[in-house]
């Protein structure tokens, strides 16, 4: 089972870098989707050896690097199993926004491949030993958002699922009553990419569907808010917050206490 709260808000203010904990096994994972190699990142706490929940990651949209990476790390330290997904392939990063557009926009302008490389991803933690059957959540940051709200809407056997500062927009917003978990929205309330109108779109999207969900705004939070490598020019649209980054975890910790909880 997942740590205690209080071991979690811990580890939370002591923040994401550093080396990794004692006890937190990672690994690199070669798998395939099709043709493509894809290389994800698998971390957990090798000491328990009870089966606990898994917690797939996706994440921006530079590519599968050093943040979804260490962001695995923290939630296999918080008592989860993680993996990290690759979205674009073995080695393949977007070295400039240009480039992380044109990579992104293959997947969003084409949302069944989105929903189905994700897929190849779920299923390497689906088979993981050490994650209990039916437990397992996808979180996804920025682009990662997006593709794990679009997991849930292609009807994949999710208990729940955490988008950090995503899009909320789909070509198919009817797909929604495919959603099988309930889902938490953690969104930079002054987030120019993701404006009230994509707001309230999604709204309407689950309240059409009638899905289990909610939403937390950040006053004074753009896009990219949980990243520290975003910086700090909030008039760019992409910033750093401390503040909204501790608090967005935790409410996503508080989130998967329940959602687990009710999967006994």
């Amino acid at each position: 089972m997942p740590r205690s709260l209080l071991a979690v808000c811990t580890f939370l203010v002591l923040g994401i870098e550093g080396p990794v904990q004692a006890g937190i096994k990672t690994e690199v994972v070669e798998y395939r989707h099709g043709d493509v190699v894809l290389e994800g990142y698998l971390a957990y706490d090798e000491d328990t050896s009870t089966k606990r929940p898994g917690v797939l990651i996706v994440h921006e949209w530079f590519g599968h690097n050093g943040y979804a990476r260490q962001r695995a790390e923290q939630l296999a330290a918080s008592g989860y199993v993680a993996f990290a997904l690759d979205m674009y392939g073995k080695g393949v990063l977007a070295k400039t926004n240009e480039e992380a557009a044109q990579m992104s926009n293959r997947f969003r302008t084409d949302r069944q491949l989105m929903r189905d490389r994700a897929a190849a991803g779920l299923a390497v933690l689906q088979q993981h030993a050490a994650v209990a059957p039916g437990k397992i959540a996808a979180i996804g940051y920025c682009f990662g958002g997006t593709v794990a709200l679009e997991l849930a809407r292609g009807g994949a056997h999710l208990a729940g699922v955490v988008s950090f500062h995503g899009g909320l927009n789909t070509p198919r917003p009817e797909d929604a009553r495919n959603i099988k978990g309930r889902l938490l929205i953690l969104h930079g309330a002054d987030d120019p990419f993701v404006p009230e109108t994509e707001v309230a779109a999604f709204i309407k999207e689950m309240r059409a569907a009638q899905v289990d969900w909610q939403m937390v705004s950040y006053g004074g939070a753009v896009h990219s808010f949980t990243n520290p490598d975003a910086g700090t020019n909030v008039a760019s649209g992409a910033a750093y917050n401390e503040k909204a980054d501790q608090r967005s975890y935790l409410a996503m910790l508080i989130f998967f206490n329940e959602l687990f909880a009710d999967k006994k």
